[in-house]
């Protein structure tokens, strides 16, 4: 049985399965949705179902599909629904449940169906826009907006603005809020400033440009949820046999769910009424205290933690989180040492030490395959500009010697030990099997580990335009890396991790 607004009532109910009552159907449009794509079903759907499964929000969405790739085939045989697997660890805890949701109302192509897109402007209760166009959908790109559709996105959201303001004849409660999930900082601000910019390209009435301008909020938006999309087929036909019914659009995420949005007005707080259903919406007048904690608990933490890894012999973060000298150190990590650093007036120690354990429940989901060796792409990068910042903010308060970075920073360079090899790609070498490493200062590295080890690491910690700081005159910290680093080869790195789970508990 497939699943489809005319089956939905012939499920059975199920412990674990959440089945939407038919009176959703019947609720109005109020959110337009650039994009299909999983992250978009997987955090502002969710939120938005949960909330109409409360009685809350009571809107649905019309879903925009911007490209050429795919098809909404399976999106209208399903009338728009399909089923959130979640699954992962929460509190310490294993949740799994499955929903199947039902805030999408039609799916419309950008290409094929622009009028439909345009008549959604004339609908007074549609309010909110939602975006995600990857990172190169907001650009400034020279755009007609009176093309059907528009080019670009920026193009095609000034297009519905203009309409909007048209079938409303430009009154200042007509207004839109627009809220851009893509991956780039300020994403509302950018989007804001490049439909402004369009605009003015597109010689646009100075009536509009100001309704723009004051009626309408762009906000700029935070995400953080992993969603990997389809299960794997044996996993999805044993989850379809145990509910019975199938479905063609099922998904997976994991267990955590943020998404902070930006704002200081109670007007937005009063149209995201879905917000009020989950503690994974934040609406905040600063998103940065957010970006921050992702930024350094999350991806640093990975940064600090991967050759460590690898280098003891684990392929994915969940078999390293299995290890208990491995989970030691990371929680050191964060707890001890990368938490404290990030203390200040506006991130408590305890909002940190709450994320850090949110990151642990995180990193030990089961069903999630994240390859260290993936991780490690781009890894110089990613230390200066996660990391370094931790280290110099630990010696700032301390001006002690954090032992667990200490511990990532020698592994670090351990693991960009490598060589040229005959295809000019660079490689290091574990327990005599060779692995690649994708680093832009991977020849720097290669060319440094032919010095002396001690004077490589003197040169390595010292160098400023790497760096942006000569890390060679933080107290004790080079003398740390390079006694880290003799044991990494001695014992090896899981022997290194076990001797340090031995002394912590005495």
């Amino acid at each position: 049985m497939q699943l489809s607004k005319r089956t939905i009532e012939t499920i059975k109910p199920s412990p674990g399965l959440t089945i939407p009552g038919t009176d959703v159907f019947s609720l109005p449009e109020k959110v337009l949705q650039f994009g299909t794509g999983v992250l978009l079903r997987g955090l502002p759907d969710y939120f938005i179902d949960k909330a109409n499964r409360n009685g809350v929000f009571n809107g649905r969405v019309v879903m925009v599909k911007s490209t050429s790739q795919g098809s909404s085939d399976a999106f209208d045989v399903q009338d728009g629904l399909y089923t959130l697997y979640v699954r992962g660890i929460e509190n310490g805890t294993m949740a799994e449940e499955a929903i199947i949701n039902a805030s999408i109302s039609r799916v419309l192509s950008a290409k094929e169906d622009w009028a439909s897109v345009l008549k959604c402007a004339h609908n007074a209760e549609m309010r909110i826009v939602i975006s995600n166009t990857t990172e190169v959908g907001i650009v400034l790109i020279k755009d007609d907006i009176t093309l059907s559709p528009p080019v670009s996105f920026p193009g095609k959201l000034l297009a519905f603005l203009y309409e909007r303001y048209k079938a409303f004849k430009g009154i200042e409660e007509s207004g839109m809020l627009i809220i851009p999930t893509e991956l780039i900082v300020d994403n509302g601000t950018k989007l804001r400033s490049i439909v402004l910019e369009l605009a003015e390209m597109n010689g646009m009435d100075k009536k509009f440009i100001g309704w723009l301008q004051s009626a309408n909020h762009f906000c700029s938006s935070l995400v953080d949820r992993i969603v990997p999309g389809k299960l794997p087929e044996a996993e999805r036909k044993a989850v379809e046999e145990k509910f019975g019914y199938t479905d063609d659009l099922m998904i997976m995420a994991e267990t955590f769910r943020l998404w902070v949005i930006e704002s200081a007005d109670q007007r937005v707080r009063d149209i995201l009424s879905f917000s009020s259903v989950d503690s994974g919406i934040v609406i905040t007048p600063d998103i940065e205290k957010f970006r921050e904690l992702k930024l350094r608990l999350l991806n640093g933490t990975h940064t600090f933690s991967c050759a460590v890894a690898y280098l003891a012999g684990f392929t994915t973060v969940k078999e390293a989180m299995q290890d208990e000298a491995f989970l030691g150190f990371v929680r050191r990590l964060m707890l001890h040492e990368i938490a404290p650093a990030m203390e200040n007036n506006r991130i408590s120690y305890e909002e940190a030490c709450t994320f850090a354990n949110q990151v642990a429940d995180r990193f030990s989901n089961p069903f999630l395959d994240h390859q260290w060796i993936s991780i490690s792409m781009n890894f110089t990068s990613k230390m200066k500009l996660r990391n370094i910042p931790l280290l110099l903010a630990h010696y700032n308060k301390t001006n002690t010697v954090p032992s667990n970075m200490a511990l990532g920073f020698a592994a670090y360079l351990l693991f960009m030990k490598c060589e040229a090899s005959s295809d000019s790609k660079y490689q290091g070498e574990l327990n005599g099997r060779k692995y690649t490493i994708q680093d832009e200062s991977a020849g720097y590295f290669a060319a440094k580990w032919t010095s002396d080890k001690n004077a490589f690491v003197d040169s390595v910690l010292a160098d400023n335009e790497l760096w942006g700081a000569d890390l060679s005159k933080l107290e004790g910290f080079a003398k740390a890396v390079k006694e880290n680093l003799q044991l990494l080869e001695q014992q090896g790195a899981a022997g290194v991790l076990n001797s340090m789970s031995v002394t912590t508990v005495a």
